[in-house]
C-alpha cells in the first residue's frame, strides 16, 4: 500500500490534541508533505497547519486526504462523511488507520467507485504473506523494542533514519503501525496480520539488501505486555536484526492499560529481547536505549538517563530532547 502526497490532514472534530496523534505524527515528521487541515466546527485539535476547505485543498495539489484523527472504537463518524465525500468529488484519495475500513462506509465506497479514487484502509494489508523461514540474508536491521506501548519506539526508529542519512550512511524506515506507514509511504501495519505470518510479513518488509544497507525497523508493543507481546515476538523473528535499541518511559507507575502489571526492569527486558531475537540472528546486539523524559525536567531527565547508561553500559537518550547520535556511533561500528 502506498500513498500519494500532498496530504490534506482531516482532523474533523477531535476533542483533544491526544485524539490527534497520528496526524501529529505525520506533520512532525513529513512538513512538506502536509501543507493544510481540514477541521470541522467544535474541532478542539490543531497542527498548526493552515486551515483548508476541501476545495482548497485540491486547489493546493493534495492528492491524498489523510484521517488523522481516532475516536472510541476507530468507526468512521457519520459526522466526518460528507467531508470524506466531497474530498473523493474533487480528486482526492482518502487514507484511514482506523479499524472501521472505509470501503464498509456505503456512501464512501460508492463515491469512491463513481469518481474513481482510492480508499486505502492503512490497518488492513492488501496483500497475503508467506509463513517466516528465518533465512539468514544480507543486509543490516536495527529493531527498536520496547518495555511498554507507546514509548517512542516510532519516533526513535524515524530518528534514526534521520541520523543515519545525514551522515550518508544507506538507511531507511520500515513502518509497521498505520502512523509510521502515512509517514513513510508505505509498509505493513502488523497487528493486522494473522498471527501465523507475522514473523514472514516482518520478512518482506526487510529483504534482502548490500551488504552495508540498514533497514531501521518501527517496533510494536512489548515482550511485557500481555497484550501485544505476540506481534513484539513476530516482528523479533521475522526483522531478523542485527541490533536493538530498547525504547522507554520512566514516569509510568505500570504497564499501559494494564493497571495490575510493573514495568519490567531495563537489564531483564534488554535481555528478554536478546535472547528472543537470537532464534533468527544468534549474533544480534543491543546498541542503545531510547527514553522518552517528556514528563521530567531537564536536570532530573539528564541524571536518569546518565544513571540508565552506567548501568546497562549502553548509550542512553532522549531522541526528541538530545538526538540520536551516540547511538548511530554505536550502528556504525557494526
Amino acid at each position: 500500500m502506498a500513498f500519494a502526497h500532498p496530504y490534506l490532514m482531516f482532523l474533523g472534530d477531535a476533542p483533544d490534541q491526544l485524539a490527534a496523534k497520528t496526524a501529529q505524527g505525520v506533520a512532525f515528521w513529513r512538513p512538506d508533505w502536509c501543507p493544510g487541515q481540514f477541521r470541522l466546527p467544535g474541532c478542539q485539535a490543531d497542527l498548526g497547519l493552515p486551515d483548508m476547505s476541501i476545495e482548497d485543498a485540491a486547489q493546493a495539489g493534495c492528492r491524498t486526504v489523510i484521517v488523522g484523527v481516532a475516536n472510541r472504537g476507530g468507526v468512521i463518524s457519520e459526522s466526518w462523511t460528507e467531508a470524506l465525500v466531497e474530498a473523493l468529488g474533487a480528486g482526492m484519495d482518502v487514507a484511514s488507520g482506523l479499524h472501521t475500513r472505509l470501503r464498509d462506509v456505503e456512501r464512501l465506497r460508492e463515491a469512491a467507485e463513481r469518481h474513481g479514487r482510492q480508499l486505502l484502509d492503512v490497518r488492513h494489508p492488501r496483500r497475503s504473506f508467506d509463513v517466516g523461514k528465518g533465512s539468514k540474508r544480507p543486509g543490516k536491521r536495527v529493531l527498536t523494542v520496547g518495555t511498554d506501548c507507546s514509548v517512542g519506539k516510532m519516533y526513535t526508529a524515524l530518528a534514526l533514519e534521520a541520523a543515519m542519512q545525514r551522515r550518508g550512511m544507506a538507511a531507511d524506515f520500515r513502518a509497521t503501525g498505520q502512523t509510521g506507514i502515512l509517514i513513510a509511504g508505505d509498509g505493513v501495519s502488523v497487528d493486522a496480520v494473522v498471527a501465523d505470518f507475522i514473523s514472514g510479513a516482518a520478512e518482506w518488509l526487510t529483504p534482502a539488501a548490500d551488504p552495508d544497507h540498514w533497514d531501521v525497523v518501527e517496533g510494536q508493543g512489548s515482550l511485557f505486555h500481555a497484550s501485544f507481546a505476540g506481534v513484539s515476538t513476530g516482528l523479533l523473528h521475522g526483522s531478523q536484526p542485527d541490533a536493538l535499541v530498547l525504547c522507554h518511559e520512566p514516569t509510568r507507575t505500570h504497564m499501559r492499560g494494564l493497571p495490575d502489571f510493573a514495568l519490567p526492569d531495563l537489564g531483564a527486558c534488554l535481555r528478554r529481547n536478546e535472547e528472543t531475537a537470537r532464534l533468527t540472528n544468534p549474533a544480534v546486539c543491543s546498541v542503545g536505549v531510547a527514553v522518552n523524559t517528556a514528563a521530567m525536567r531537564e536536570p532530573e531527565a539528564e541524571d536518569y538517563l546518565a544513571k540508565v547508561g552506567r548501568e546497562l553500559d549502553l548509550p542512553a537518550v532522549d531522541p526528541v530532547r538530545h538526538g540520536v547520535e551516540p547511538i548511530v556511533d554505536a550502528l556504525e561500528g557494526l
